[in-house]
């Protein structure tokens, strides 16, 4: 059995899942909708294998902090008659070990062996470390 295929992206704006959660939330009320929505001007040439159970795994401050589960693609024709690719995800965000990562442009393909671990149930309540504590840690391997 392969490994499950997913993406990588900079969440640009929000400090916090709490924040991207809310304009995601925002953005589904206006939109009408009952999934998140993401826009996008590249269309993934994996799209089978991304809808065989991948998520998207944002980075927020740095750091891969949340998921969301791809439920489906959809073109979008922007105003300037452009076709873009929407990605429609669950309006679920499933936390992660914070995990650093560098900036970089768009979004990457990535693997399940790479990709960060969910925080565990028991610990979706814990206090947030501050980002230097956070990159420590990691580095020591110990979150």
């Amino acid at each position: 059995m392969s490994a499950k295929i997913h993406i990588i992206k900079l969440a640009v704006g929000p400090e916090t899942v709490a924040d991207l959660y809310d304009w995601q939330t925002m953005r589904r009320e206006q939109l009408g909708r009952d999934h998140a929505l993401h826009i996008t001007r590249m269309w993934p040439k994996r799209e089978p294998e991304l809808l065989q159970g991948g998520s998207i795994y944002w980075v927020i401050k740095g750091f891969v902090q949340a998921r969301q589960e791809f439920i489906g693609f959809e073109e979008i024709i922007g105003e300037d008659g452009i076709r873009r690719c929407g990605f429609m995800l669950s309006p679920d965000l499933i936390e992660t070990i914070p995990t650093p990562r560098r900036p970089f442009q768009g979004w990457r393909y990535l693997t399940s062996e790479n990709a960060p671990v969910d925080v565990p149930k028991s610990r979706t309540n814990d206090d947030i470390l501050p980002d230097d504590m956070q990159t420590e840690l990691s580095h020591l391997g110990l979150i």
